[in-house]
Parts: structure tokens; C-alpha cells; sequence
């Protein structure tokens, strides 16, 4: 015969100060997890948001990133004439030629600023992007012009629209703010590209070369036909695996995290295990007499483990509340492929919600079996003599 759940709930109740402390220490073990999650997933999102599966990257062999790259207008000059490119409404092959690099922006949180990363680029290469623009316009060939990702100019000051920024040689002006629908490119700057290489003494020798094929299959064949050219020698990827790869940044930050959380889960444990063992000191007779009624042995220990869940779930609901708020919040942190800083929101959606209240009922199962087991050891006549 089981024991109602409305006993535990009742016990629960009954206890509320040692209730309410033991919850809000498994919520501040779980909150950590659910923050950690958070971060990762959003970064891991606003890279895998960002891509074309059709586009096609080409850069020098060898290389993993656009910043270390270097290619030349000749190696462009063939690369683009490739079977298997897509043309434009102009007939033109859709292929960009872009320089990377990477500038120093100051805002609250580090004075001495952050790199940003700093994409020249041809308005052909705006196109294959398929961007939007929620203020100002594109910049004009030529000019010392500057479009800011959404993020960058959310972030900095000196990125606002009619603010100007200085780098290589001379003032640039914002004259807009673009949106990539969450992904990588909103914490990025676009510039014309000739004047990006000019302004870095960089005239014939730029990062990497933008192509987008006709279909998926094509771009398979357009990759390994690139690659083994020997006129051209260089590495080809997928946008798409390009910036998959960049989620190694959040690695080391996941591992920190979850220690941090694993330590704090041990205090958390031991911490719902002295609640329960004091539950069932307490609660000596309340055990003898349910022994007594014909309760089992079974049945009280899985009583007193349900208590325990129950006291956990609690803490986990809890922490969801509490780390709720971040949701969306927007934050930063440093790339160490691009060198640079990659601005991105908090995700704490439902999948990592649901592994936060995991957790913390594997905290309460583990905090509270040893407890429900020495109550349910407890003989009949020794636990109604118990004060």
C-alpha cells in the first residue's frame, strides 16, 4: 500500500522555513547550470543561424580563419570562373572578394575596448547575404562608410548610426545598422572592400573569396574541385562548417561552468540529505505509527525519496524563475578563431529549462535515498519510542 503524495506535500508545508532554505539552495546550484547552458546555447545558436548551406568559402590553404587568410586578386580572378557558381540578374558570377580584419571599440564594460571584427566587402557580397537593414542605408563604394551589425551598435556607442569610427587611415561614418537574424554577422562591421584594403595597405592582397554555388551538390563538387586546383593552392569550406567550427569558443567556458556546478551540486546534495535525515528524526513516530497502519518498509522509503524530489523540483523551478530574465539578454565573448569578440543573446528555452529541473531531481534522488532508507530501517517499537 502506498503512502499519499498529499503526506508529503503536508510535510512540506508544515516545514516551510527548512523548505524554503534547502530549495533556494538547490535553485542557486541550478541557476549556475541553467546560466552556463544558456550562454553556450546562444552562442552555439548565432553560429549555427549564420551560414548558407550554397556558399562556398575559399581561403589560403591551410588556413581555418578569414583574419590569417590571405588570397590575391589573381587566385580570385580564377576561382570565380569555377563551373558551378551562380550568376546574378546581371550574369554575373555571384563571388565576393573580401579583406577581414579586426578593430579596437571601447564601451561600459571594457574601457580599453574589444576587437570587432571588420568585414570589406563588395555590394555584391551584401546581396549574397541576404542581410536587412533596420536603419541608415548601405554604405557606398569608395567611401569610408560603415554598416554595423545589430548587436555591435547595441553594444558600443561609437557604433551608433552618424557616429564615426577610427581605424586604418581616417574616420569612417555609421550610415547604417544591419540585421542577420541573430547570427555571427550582427557582431560585424561591413565596409567597401578596395578602400578596407587601401586604408590597411592591403591593395592586391585580401582574406577570402565568397561563392555560392547553384545547389548543395554542386557546392560539393565546386569544394573539391577548388581545392584541387594547383594553380590555386587553398582551403574550401562550407559557410556553414566554417562557423560551426567556431563553436569551440565556448568550450572552455561549458567545462568552467559545469564544474563550478558539479562542486556546488555536492554541497547541494549534502544539503538535502541533512534536511530529510532531520525529517526523519523528527518524524520518528510519524514513521513507527505508518508501520503500524501497515505501511511497508517500500512504501516509506519511496514516501521520503518523493519528498525529497518533491523538495528538489521545487529549487528547480525555482532557479527557471530566477534565470528566466536572461533570456534574450545580449552578450559577448571572445572568438578564438576570428580574434575578435562575438555578441550574441542568452537562450534559456524550454530544452535547457528541461535539463535544469533534471538535474535538480537527480540532486534530490541522491540527497534523499540514503535518508529514506534509514527511515524505512527504523523497527516499530524503536521509532515510536523516539522523541
Amino acid at each position: 500500500m502506498a503512502i499519499p503524495l498529499s503526506y508529503n506535500f503536508r510535510n512540506l508545508v508544515v516545514r516551510k522555513t527548512t523548505t524554503v532554505m534547502t530549495a533556494a539552495g538547490i535553485a542557486m546550484t541550478v541557476a549556475v547550470l541553467l546560466a552556463v547552458l544558456g550562454l553556450v546555447s546562444g552562442l552555439q545558436s548565432a553560429f549555427a543561424s549564420t551560414g548558407d548551406p550554397l556558399h562556398v568559402l575559399v581561403m589560403r590553404k591551410g588556413g581555418n580563419a578569414e583574419l590569417t587568410s590571405l588570397l590575391t586578386q589573381q587566385q580570385f580572378q580564377i576561382v570565380k570562373n569555377f563551373p558551378g557558381i551562380a550568376t546574378g540578374h546581371d550574369g554575373q558570377p555571384l563571388a565576393s572578394l573580401e579583406v577581414v580584419t579586426v578593430i579596437n571599440l571601447p564601451n561600459a564594460d571594457n574601457p580599453n575596448g574589444m576587437n570587432i571584427t571588420t568585414r570589406g566587402l563588395s555590394t555584391r557580397g551584401v546581396e549574397m547575404r541576404h542581410l536587412k537593414l533596420i536603419a541608415g542605408r548601405w554604405f557606398r563604394p569608395g567611401q569610408r562608410e560603415v554598416v554595423v551589425g545589430k548587436a555591435t551598435a547595441k553594444r558600443y556607442p561609437k557604433a551608433q548610426l552618424g557616429q564615426q569610427i577610427r581605424f586604418g587611415k581616417g574616420l569612417w561614418t555609421v550610415v547604417g545598422i544591419m540585421d542577420s537574424g541573430g547570427g555571427a554577422v550582427d557582431s560585424e562591421i561591413f565596409a567597401d572592400g578596395p578602400q578596407v584594403a587601401s586604408d590597411f595597405n592591403r591593395p592586391d592582397t585580401y582574406s577570402s573569396a565568397l561563392l555560392q554555388a547553384t545547389d548543395e551538390v554542386t557546392a560539393a563538387a565546386l569544394k573539391k574541385s577548388l581545392e584541387g586546383d594547383r594553380r590555386l593552392n587553398v582551403t574550401v569550406m562550407s559557410e556553414k562548417e566554417y562557423y560551426a567550427l567556431q563553436t569551440v569558443s565556448a568550450a572552455p567556458v561549458k567545462f568552467l561552468g559545469i564544474f563550478v556546478c558539479i562542486i556546488m551540486a555536492i554541497g547541494s546534495c549534502f544539503a538535502a540529505m541533512n534536511t530529510m535525515y532531520a525529517a526523519v528524526a523528527r518524524r520518528a513516530k510519524e514513521v513507527g505509527t505508518l508501520r503500524i497502519l501497515g505501511f511497508t518498509r517500500g512504501s516509506i522509503t519511496l514516501s521520503f525519496l518523493l519528498e525529497s524530489l518533491l523538495l528538489s523540483l521545487l529549487g528547480g523551478l525555482l532557479a527557471c524563475v530566477i534565470t528566466l530574465p536572461l533570456n534574450g539578454v545580449t552578450t559577448g565573448m571572445g572568438n578564438f578563431i576570428t580574434f575578435s569578440e562575438t555578441s550574441f543573446n542568452f537562450h534559456v528555452g524550454p530544452e535547457v529549462m528541461a535539463i535544469g529541473l533534471v538535474f535538480s531531481l537527480i540532486l534530490g534522488a541522491l540527497g534523499g535515498f540514503l535518508p529514506a532508507r534509514h527511515a524505512a530501517k527504523k523497527e516499530i517499537l524503536t521509532a515510536l519510542r523516539d522523541v
